[in-house]
């Protein structure tokens, strides 16, 4: 049943509804071709018509988008199969999957809700198009990261991409360099006895992974503890001199890494942590602290500052009320800036290259070493676990920043 005076748009012209998904096609087409010129047009052309054809069937035969999906994604799955392999057949069939429910999009004219019903053609098509070359914008960001991904699996020593890897051959593609990680430096990798002791005291890349550990968590509560502690005080109106403090303690952020480097490098060797694990826990905890007063700082903005005044009157201690009643409130704000922090101490090789001693070399550390003395693919698959994490860390950042914004009331 229609809701009363629902705007219902007017449906598209066929030609309208066959143009995009034929122009899409012919892309794809093209890009297949994987720049061989002699294909390049027939499989443009092919690509064009299969997409013309799927998108017509969609709309004037199945009429429904599940049913459109699983035949558009079947349809390209087996065909493909039988010219490109398993690997490229996937990808297609995904890609079918797509173009069977937004065949019937564009033919119900659901492309006009997100807009008013007095919206034109040039601001319909201006709307898209504008989101369109965002979404290539967000693309040319992330490119360099998304092609560390596919080089990463590949078979040979090399740092790009062989003919079987543009052809998607299954022979091309190994677990060969994720691997290595386990293996690179251990003294006997096929021994049974002792192999868990050789892989923790031998394995170069494990022990990077294990110093990027020790050094990221304990750098994180120092950093987090300072931070959360100075953001407090300097949410404090009666705090004198509350701007140059905090210009002073955010200057990390702002002062180059090499100076911060040097600075540290000569101070701590005077007192004698140079070269140290303390020493490059202490330098990441100054790195990292910053981050924990911003995000604190503005969980503060909203925290309601009667709550203590009340837990006072009540006879509660200042400690009491920073752990039964303030803490509570802005915990998702001090996760989140522990996890930045932690963040900037597994991501960080100026200091590291500076302060650290063999070791305590990290991951990006070893990285940078391998790049100069050895360079070996294993670099893209260390390269490709550590933009894992950080894509996870940041997830959970941004579900705590949610969080907060819901606790305070910022947000429904």
């Amino acid at each position: 049943m229609q809701k009363p005076y629902q705007y219902i748009p007017p449906k598209p012209p066929m030609w309208f509804n066959l143009l995009w998904p034929g122009i899409f096609g012919g892309f794809l087409g093209f890009l297949t071709a994987t720049g061989q010129k002699n294909l390049m047009f027939t499989y443009s052309i092919i690509g064009t018509l299969v997409f013309i054809l799927l998108t017509y069937i969609s709309i004037k035969i199945i009429k429904v988008k599940s049913y459109s999906s699983f035949f558009c994604a079947l349809v390209l799955l087996v065909n493909s199969l039988f010219f490109f392999g398993l690997t490229y057949s996937v990808m297609l069939a995904l890609i079918g999957w797509y173009i069977g429910r937004i065949s019937l999009w564009l033919s119900s004219g659901n492309y006009r809700t997100s807009l008013p019903p007095y919206a034109t053609s040039i601001e319909v098509f201006w709307f898209y198009a504008f989101r369109f070359i965002c979404g290539l914008i967000f693309l040319f960001l992330i490119a360099p990261i998304l092609i560390v991904f596919p080089l990463s699996f590949n078979v040979e020593p090399y740092f790009s991409f062989t003919e079987g890897m543009l052809k998607f051959s299954n022979e091309a593609y190994s677990l060969r360099w994720y691997k290595d990680i386990l293996y690179n430096g251990m003294v006997a990798p096929q021994a049974i006895e002792g192999w868990w002791s050789d892989l923790w005291a031998n394995a170069q890349w494990i022990r990077s992974i294990r110093n990027s550990f020790i050094i990221g968590i304990f750098s994180t509560l120092i950093a987090t503890s300072i931070g959360t502690l100075a953001a407090i005080g300097l949410s404090r109106s009666e705090m004198p001199y509350r701007r140059p403090i905090m210009a002073l303690l955010i200057s990390p952020m702002v002062v180059p890494l090499v100076i911060i480097a040097s600075g540290l490098f000569f101070f701590f060797s005077d007192v004698g942590i140079a070269k140290t694990y303390i020493g490059v826990i202490i330098a990441h905890a100054v790195l990292g602290t910053p981050y924990v007063i911003i995000t604190v700082t503005a969980t503060l903005v909203g925290f309601d500052k009667s709550l203590t005044r009340a837990a006072g009157s009540l006879g509660s201690g200042p400690v009491n009320t920073f752990f039964k009643i303030q803490m509570p409130l802005i915990l998702p704000g001090v996760i989140s800036g522990a996890l930045f922090a932690f963040i900037t101490s597994f991501d960080e090789v100026v200091v590291v290259l500076q302060l650290a001693d063999v070791r305590q070399r990290t991951i990006p550390r070893q990285m940078f070493s391998g790049i100069r003395e050895q360079i070996s693919p294993t670099i893209l698959a260390v390269a490709t676990i550590l933009v894992i994490i950080s894509i996870i860390l940041l997830t959970v950042v941004e579900l705590l920043r949610r969080r907060s914004e819901r606790l305070r009331g910022i947000t429904n």
